[in-house]
């Protein structure tokens, strides 16, 4: 018997002028709007279980930050702080929140004004959607489907031909050998159908980094919320990242996949514009096609991990030190590498002063909603796509979603072996190798006791 109510809301979350945006190890600061930020709320009900999911337009939320918005929500509402999930859809054109500054350079005092000014907002949009949505709730119809996104997200790390591994080594560079790693191409597609309307859940993962500059946008994922809105009547969506870690929209290997920027700028707009194009065709190739199962059941489950961390070596300390200094100062033309190799020093050293005393492990939070026969996933950071891939292998569920950067933020998760071959994400990482395996673990061990 279906006993399943959905609603849904949606606020602007645009900042001020002036406002750090995150993303970049350098500074950027707002300079105008490109496109609209959102939060989109959608609650789900059965019986006397309620759950809110927000998905919200920003790069990312430390975790104890991202702990106490949902700790304001909860309180506003009503629910446990297990029912609410804040996901960051991870565009890097949106601005700093608390103390999430990824650039390594100070802002001045005004700027961080900003920033504290900019959280306090985003936590009342954030506390609005979440009661809008649970006031919307309505009986509700669910259908489930998977569409395919093909050719706009690719593996970004590759093995060179001097035999070692490179994360983004340039279009048409000739020293490539190979990719390392798998692209998922489906997108999953969850509808709700209500008496006057129908909210759609879509979840595809590959990295919102495509636009550049410094004009605020939501990149492809709103472009994908945007386009379904348009080509489908009463119809609003909501968007989660999936897994993508080592995925990006760069094909190294067909520089006319490309479209071309704005005016040579390097803004990548219709770039961003094709990829949320081809994410909500996507959806419109299953929409009419659902299967429809009723939900008589709404769970939920969190569990804490112990994750070893991934603390350095006493010897290479003092050259990280110099590195961080170097940054901090704005002389990154005296470190001696150039292009991403540059960026994987530059983290590497900001990971091993951030680690030099510890902590030994890290407490990872990890949660599960099942939606009936739906499985949820929330990560708090960026697992490599292997991790999504071995989450959506879980047995008897008709389908899992995993969502990257999902209450929190912790960094990357890389696959044990990205750690032997290197590359940016393995080095910058807070965790030593086995990360990913451990969350595939923990991740299908949450869904067994939510069955």
């Amino acid at each position: 018997m279906n006993k399943l109510q959905a609603g849904f809301s949606k606020l602007n979350i645009n900042p001020p002028m002036g406002t750090p945006i995150n993303g970049y190890f350098h500074t950027r600061y707002v300079k105008g709007i490109r496109d609209d930020l959102e939060v989109c709320a959608l609650a789900l009900r059965a019986e006397d279980t309620t759950v809110v999911l927000l998905s919200a337009d920003n790069c990312l939320i430390f975790t104890p930050t991202a702990l106490s918005m949902r700790q304001q929500v909860a309180q506003a509402t009503g629910l446990p702080v297990d029912a609410v999930w804040l996901h960051t859809t991870h565009t890097h054109l949106a601005p700093q929140v608390s103390d999430s500054n990824l650039s390594g350079v100070d802002h001045l005092p005004e700027q961080e004004k900003l920033v504290a000014e900019y959280e306090q907002f985003l936590r009342r949009q954030l506390t609005d959607a979440a009661v809008l949505a649970i006031a919307d709730l309505k009986d509700a119809k669910m259908g489930w489907a998977v569409g395919k996104a093909p050719n706009i997200s690719f593996v970004r790390r590759f093995r060179m031909k001097d035999g070692t591994v490179r994360t983004n080594p340039g279009i048409g560079n000739p020293d490539i050998l190979h990719p390392i790693g798998e692209v998922d191409e489906r997108v999953n597609v969850l509808r709700f159908d209500r008496a006057d309307d129908s909210l759609v859940l879509v979840n595809f993962g590959c990295h919102p980094d495509v636009i550049g500059g410094e004009l605020i946008s939501a990149d492809w994922p709103g472009f994908t919320r945007r386009r379904v809105e348009k080509a489908l009547d009463n119809v609003k969506c909501i968007f989660f990242t999936g897994t993508q870690g080592d995925l990006n929209h760069v094909n190294v290997n067909d520089p006319s996949s490309h479209l071309p920027d704005i005016a040579n700028t390097g803004v990548r707009y219709p770039q961003a514009r094709h990829m949320g194009n081809v994410v909500a065709g996507a959806v419109l190739q299953v929409y009419e096609k659902v299967h429809y199962e009723d939900v008589d059941s709404l769970r939920f489950l969190s569990k804490t991990a112990a994750i070893p961390s991934n603390i350095p070596n006493p010897e290479d300390l003092p050259l990280a030190r110099e590195y961080c200094r170097l940054h901090k100062e704005g002389r990154d033309d005296l470190i001696p590498f150039a292009g991403m190799e540059k960026t994987t020093v530059i983290a590497e050293a900001a990971r091993m002063l951030r680690l030099e005393h510890g902590p030994e492990f890290f407490n990872l939070g990890m949660n599960a909603i099942a939606l009936g026969n739906i499985g949820f996933v929330s990560i708090p950071g960026e697992p490599f796509n292997g991790v999504g891939l071995g989450l959506k292998e879980a047995e008897g569920w008709t389908l899992v979603l995993p969502m990257a950067v999902t209450n929190g933020y912790d960094g990357y998760f890389p696959m044990q072996d990205a750690y032997d071959e290197g590359g940016y994400e393995a080095r910058s990482s807070n965790y030593r190798a086995g990360v990913a395996e451990q969350i595939i673990e923990e991740g299908l061990q949450l869904l067994k006791e939510l069955r």
